[in-house]
């Protein structure tokens, strides 16, 4: 018989638990709850608690704090809540089952061993099919470590996906698909030349979360924005999860990506939780306090509003959830060292309680002035799924934005359309049409062309439509505008001709990225041409389709090796990485403005419905950094272009993205002086001038 430990009052703060000298602290907030326990288990995995310990409002409540010491308790504890309640769905929107099964929402590591999602659906005793909370040993050695302190301007970001980057057959390592697995790949990262990975979700979230007919296919909810526990890591990516090893597990990677001076932002789903709508299954929130949680409608507080197109929407600027989400991103920080946070449909926390559009959130503006964040980076996916698109709006200073209108410009014109090379333009510096006039920075643009939702890069050249089957929707779900172009075939094929043009236009895309003003982002995979045959929405995807496959590296070693030359290019040019907007006036020391624009005659035809041509010539910032001259001919004409004459320095080609490797890029103690003014530029190419 398991021992049975001694109880005392206990305290409301810190929320969750706290080892205290003479035992664990349980707290947990509820406002309605009117009787709660605490279950205590030997493992994860036992169906019946060894100690069941009832609260009490008049010796365990403080205010709307639960709370209980238990004395002597060992970590490696296993827990869950129960709680009781009103259940007046319609009026009240509570939804309180004293038999079921909570995990605590401030909990550090879970367990999702026994979960069943279709159990949680419904009412009564779930214990035989509930996640647990365990209390961890949170000791650990940073052997000195801090957070990442690098300058945004010359920031790299890489999309990245824990599980599948290491879960392919041959990628080689010890763990595939775990924490563990992604520091063996370290290497890649340190010679690919980024400088900060940023990975999708993981927090705790729900695998189970997927349409029916998509389970029913035996498919999961792979990319994790469906988070359940925002303290915990996920335990789908550790070795030994039940063990209890989640934090230890985790803080080695961030440790190990440090030591290789790599940062990390992790990719937070704070507008929602997979609690889902009213049907959804009750995992903690929904137990705890529906009415203070999501946003109800006002009518009938049993139905959710949904700002999120995934059944409810957090209530971010309620007092208590503003507490807790700032508290969870600062615990992250603090204990994790964690260096920034991209927030998924970041716009749903701009929405006041009764949904509204609120002009300066608390949420977000307590993220921003946190001191504890002050040195964080943040960036906000600036829309929603109701159609609240705050790019180039979103409230706040500092927050960056995953530039959407610089992923749609860049795609058309890599694709051909004509008449858009001012907006093109105003997107290659950094968006200043949407920055600049609010006193921000080209910082604040994060821009991308591909990320994990849509085509990969290799498949914006190879497809004009989606084809989504294999996820179970009819091929319904997705983006249907990808301003895409397949050159010509959609999809596989063996035309040699295509393939170049393809491969081409993936080296036109890397080159467009990389020579923009503002926080470059890259897709995990499109260095090496990954696929996912034309599939758009790899959410549920935890398979071949979308995990990195690493024999690419081998077989595409010369597309490899340009995205990392031209990484090195960007890094040793500081005036692509400016932190402030260009002027086009003279750089002091100089007698040429910061950027002068080109076209086909010198002039950009900026008002030409059918151009496809723009050039342009960059200044050089540090003292011994080359200039720039850069050409984008997106048309399927071969052009002679004139390159201009910039104070007594040769121009020498560094880049041309229609010359076999290694031609196509070109190290500096490689290049050849040009010795003219006059180059041949191909048909859809970028070519790239140092001038020295």
């Amino acid at each position: 018989m398991h021992k049975i430990y001694e109880i005392s009052p206990g305290s409301p703060y810190p929320i969750g638990t706290r080892f205290k000298l003479d035992g664990v602290n349980f707290s947990i907030f509820s406002r309605h709850a009117t009787a709660v326990e605490l279950l205590l288990f030997v493992s994860s995995t036992h169906l019946e608690p060894f100690q069941v310990i009832p609260l009490t409002a008049k010796i365990n409540k403080t205010f709307y704090s639960w709370h209980v010491l238990v004395h002597e308790l060992p970590a490696g504890t296993w827990y869950t809540w129960r709680m009781d309640g009103p259940t007046n769905t319609s009026e009240s929107g509570l939804c309180f089952d004293k038999e079921k099964q909570l995990l605590d929402p401030w909990a550090r590591a879970i367990s999702d061993k026994l979960w069943h999602r279709d159990t949680a659906c419904l009412p009564g005793d779930n214990g035989h099919a509930a996640m647990r909370n365990l209390v961890p040993d949170e000791s650990y050695d940073w052997e000195g470590d801090t957070t990442f302190s690098y300058k945004s301007e010359n920031a790299i970001i890489y999309e990245l996906h824990v599980g599948g980057f290491t879960k392919h057959k041959m990628s080689g390592v010890k763990h595939p698909g775990s924490f563990s697995g992604l520091i063996e790949k370290i290497p890649y990262l340190k010679a690919l030349g980024i400088t900060h990975v940023e990975l999708m979700p993981v927090m705790a979230f729900d695998e189970q979360d997927v349409p029916s007919g998509t389970a029913e296919l035996g498919l999961k909810n792979y990319w994790g924005y469906s988070t359940h526990s925002f303290f915990s890591p996920h335990p789908g990516y550790c070795v030994t999860p039940e063990q209890g090893t989640h934090l230890q597990e985790f803080r080695d990677l961030v440790k190990a990506l440090h030591k290789a001076e790599i940062g990390v932002i992790m990719d937070v789903v704070f507008n929602h939780t997979s609690e889902a709508g009213a049907d959804g299954p009750t995992i903690n929130f929904r137990g705890l306090g529906t009415d203070i949680v999501y946003h109800l409608d006002a009518n009938d507080k049993s139905k959710f509003r949904d700002y999120t197109g995934c059944g409810n929407t957090v209530n971010a600027n309620h007092p208590v959830i503003t507490n807790f989400i700032v508290g969870c991103l600062e615990y992250w920080v603090r204990e994790m060292h964690i260096d920034g946070f991209r927030f998924d449909l970041a716009s749903a926390m701009a929405r006041g309680q009764n949904g509204e559009v609120l002009q300066d959130p608390p949420v977000l503006w307590g993220i921003e002035l946190s001191e504890q964040l002050a040195k964080t980076k943040l960036i906000a996916e600036a829309w929603d799924a109701a159609g609240l698109y705050q790019v180039g709006s979103f409230p706040g200073y500092r927050w960056g934005e995953w530039n959407g209108k610089y992923r749609d410009s860049m795609r058309s014109f890599l694709r051909g359309d004509k008449g858009i090379i001012s907006e093109v333009a105003t997107r290659l510096c950094a968006s200043s049409d949407l920055y600049q006039y609010q006193g921000r920075l080209p910082i604040n643009s994060i821009n991308f062309i591909t990320c994990h939702d849509g085509f990969t890069l290799n498949d914006l050249v190879s497809y004009n439509d989606k084809h989504n089957l294999a996820n179970g929707e009819d091929n319904r779900d997705g983006g249907d505008h990808n301003f895409s172009y397949n050159c010509g075939v959609e999809g596989e094929t063996n035309d040699v001709t295509i393939l170049a043009l393809r491969r081409k236009q993936v080296k036109n895309g890397i080159a467009l990225l990389l020579l923009s003003q503002g926080v470059p982002m890259l897709l995990a995979g499109d260095e090496v041409l990954n696929t996912q045959h034309g599939n758009n929405n790899g959410y549920c995807q935890d398979n071949e389709l979308t995990w990195f496959d690493w024999s690419l590296t081998e077989k595409n070693a010369d597309m490899l090796r340009f995205v990392q030359q031209m990484i090195a290019l960007r890094k040793r040019h500081k005036s692509l990485m400016r932190r402030r907007f260009l002027t086009g006036e003279k750089v002091a020391g100089r007698h040429i403005p910061d950027i002068q624009w080109h076209g086909i005659e010198d002039q950009a035809q900026w008002l030409d419905p059918e151009a496809q041509v723009l050039a342009f010539t960059l200044a050089a910032v540090g003292k011994h950094e080359a200039d720039l001259h850069v050409i984008l001919n997106m048309s399927e004409a071969e052009l002679v272009m004139h390159l201009p004459t910039v104070e007594e320095r040769e121009w020498y080609l560094a880049t041309n993205t229609a010359l076999r490797a290694p031609l196509d890029i070109v190290p500096p103690e490689q290049q050849i002086a040009l010795g003219h003014h006059n180059y041949l530029v191909s048909p859809r190419s970028v070519v790239v001038f140092e001038g020295r």
